[in-house]
Parts: C-alpha cells; sequence; structure tokens
C-alpha cells in the first residue's frame, strides 16, 4: 500500500505500520524530507509531522542548487512529498508537535489531537525569523530583504544595495556582498558600534555608513523601492540585506536536553547526531549556512546517521 498524504484526524485509520515508529521527524520542510527518502529507501517506518510553516515559504526561487537553479522552493517540496508517497513505510502529516517526552529510543510525541511512539526522533523544525519592527521589512523578506548572498546576490548584482547591521557583524556583512556589488551603503538604524579601524576601511573602499534610525521601507509587492529615515532622507535601493535573530522551538528542544550552540543552534556533530542519545536534528536548526541544498545534505546524512543507530541495536 502506498503511503498517502493524510490529516492528523484520520491517521490512525490509515497507517497500519505497528504501533511505534522506528523515526518520527518533526519538521516536513527539505531536511525533514530528505532524511525521510533515504529513511524510506532503507525500509524503515518513519513518520513525517509537518506544520506547513517553512522559513522560506514566501521565497519564489530557489537558487544556488544545482539542477533546480530557479525552481520555486514550494514546488520543490510539493514534489518532494509526492515522491514519498511511493514508499510504503513514510507517512506524512500535517500538525504541529506541542510535546516531545521519553529516552533512550522509547519516545513520545504529542500534536494537538494525537500522540505517537517512536524509536529515534529527528528535529528538521527548521527556525523562525524576528524581524525588526521597522514598517514594510516583514513585507519585502525574501524578496527582496535577504539574508543569504549566495542565494540571492546574482539577482541583484552591480545595483544599489543596503546592508542592515551594525558592529562588526555589519562591518563584516559589507565585506561579502561587495563581491556582488560595489554599491554599497550600511544602514545602521542607529549609532553604528564600528570600530574606528572598521569606520576608516568602509570609507577606504567608498562604504557610505547613515546610522539614521529606519522609519520605512517603501515597496511594490515585496519588492524595494527606496528606504526611508526618521529625518526625512530617502535613499533608493535595489535590496536590502539582513541578518535576521531567529529563535527555535524551545518548548520542544529544551525539554529533551539538547546542547545549543553559541550562536543558538541545535548542537550536532558530524552525523547530525545531538548530545541527547536518540535524538537527531538537521538543517537550519542545526547550522547558520541556510540554504535548501545545505539542508537536504544534512537530512541526508542524518537519515544514514539514523539508520546505522538502528541497525547497531539489531532494530
Amino acid at each position: 500500500m502506498s503511503s498517502t498524504l493524510i490529516s492528523p484526524g484520520t491517521i490512525r485509520s490509515n497507517i497500519t505500520d505497528p504501533s511505534v515508529f522506528d523515526v518520527i521527524i518533526i519538521g516536513g520542510s527539505f531536511a525533514g524530507l530528505s532524511a525521510a527518502l533515504a529513511l524510506g529507501r532503507a525500509r524503515r517506518s518513519v513518520l513525517v509531522i509537518d506544520a506547513g510553516k517553512p522559513c522560506n515559504h514566501m521565497v519564489k526561487e530557489a537558487h544556488n542548487f544545482i539542477t533546480h537553479d530557479g525552481d520555486d522552493p514550494n514546488l520543490l517540496r510539493a514534489r518532494a512529498k509526492d515522491e514519498l508517497s511511493h514508499y510504503d513505510t513514510v507517512h506524512v502529516i500535517a500538525g504541529s508537535v506541542d510535546r516531545v517526552s521519553g529516552s533512550d529510543g522509547a519516545f513520545r510525541v504529542s500534536t494537538e489531537e494525537q500522540e505517537f511512539m517512536g524509536r529515534r526522533i529527528l528535529l528538521a523544525t527548521g527556525v523562525k525569523d524576528l524581524p525588526p519592527p521597522i514598517p514594510g521589512l516583514a513585507e519585502c523578506w525574501g524578496t527582496s530583504v535577504l539574508h543569504c548572498p549566495f542565494c540571492h546576490g546574482y539577482e541583484v548584482r552591480d545595483s544599489a544595495l543596503g546592508v542592515l547591521g551594525s558592529g562588526a557583524v555589519g562591518f563584516e556583512f559589507v565585506r561579502t556582498i561587495r563581491n556582488w556589488s560595489r554599491n554599497l551603503i550600511l544602514l545602521t538604524n542607529g549609532p553604528s558600534e564600528l570600530t574606528t579601524e572598521h569606520a576608516d576601511e568602509l570609507t577606504a573602499h567608498g562604504v557610505m555608513v547613515i546610522e539614521g534610525p529606519i522609519a520605512q521601507l517603501v515597496h511594490h509587492d515585496g519588492h524595494l523601492t527606496h528606504v526611508e529615515f526618521r529625518n526625512g532622507r530617502r535613499m533608493e535601493l535595489k535590496a536590502l540585506f539582513a541578518r535576521l535573530p531567529f529563535s527555535i522551538p524551545q518548548d520542544i528542544v529544551l525539554p529533551l536536553g539538547c546542547t545549543l550552540t553559541e550562536s543558538g543552534h541545535v548542537q550536532v556533530d558530524g552525523l547530525n547526531r545531538t548530545n541527547v542519545p536518540d535524538v537527531f536534528a538537521a538543517g537550519d536548526l542545526t547550522s547558520p549556512m541556510r540554504s535548501l541544498a545545505a539542508a537536504i545534505a544534512s537530512g541526508n546524512i542524518a537519515g544514514a546517521s539514523i539508520t546505522h543507530s538502528l541497525v547497531s541495536q539489531w532494530q
């Protein structure tokens, strides 16, 4: 029997696998789906719980992803789920996980409507971006306010570009973006917090620094036209690069006892194992290298790693 995309309310009448899944994957975007494919091909019983809120849902084109450069990531996700439907041990359901408990190969995962048991847990929830309260920024996020020059820099090359940031972070981000355009402005939205050395270097390389507070980003359907400052000044820009703060699902991660990195990601080793036995993590939740290709690779490694952990216990 082929698996299907089913709702949480009907899952027990559709899943005929044992009551305990080999793996429960929390998160149904690229990392989670990639892991599910590897596990399904290893003939492992897998449940993917997808909240349907990927952080890049507003992005219309995926880039820096070989053979799929320019494709719509939402269509790629749909295609991945369709491919998984051919594996009778893999089940993808819609739902949000409220709680994960248990340890040592006996985990209980709860959604609003149901509870499931699993031998292994893969955390693939991604992260949630936290845009600052600048009017227009959230509406432009993923379209003309961008986080990754490797994913989106080529499309805005040689244009007037802004970098939102301050201090050492803003300085380093400008140096990175400069290879895509020499027409750069650092917007610090307040005191720059630059060292004298960094400020001098930016000046020497023709990078203007504007410390004035930003009033709003003016745009058409998410496409930035110009930045308005509180003092009435306007600055036309094609795009604005920003590294936003983010949050992780602490209600799920922290009760399990997972260690976090200094950057706030879930710490994993080279095989995507967390510090908690039988708990794995993959994708944006574990790394600042946020790209489709990286998430897919991370999920693939996690799937193989989980399979080996099960094999080592003759499961």
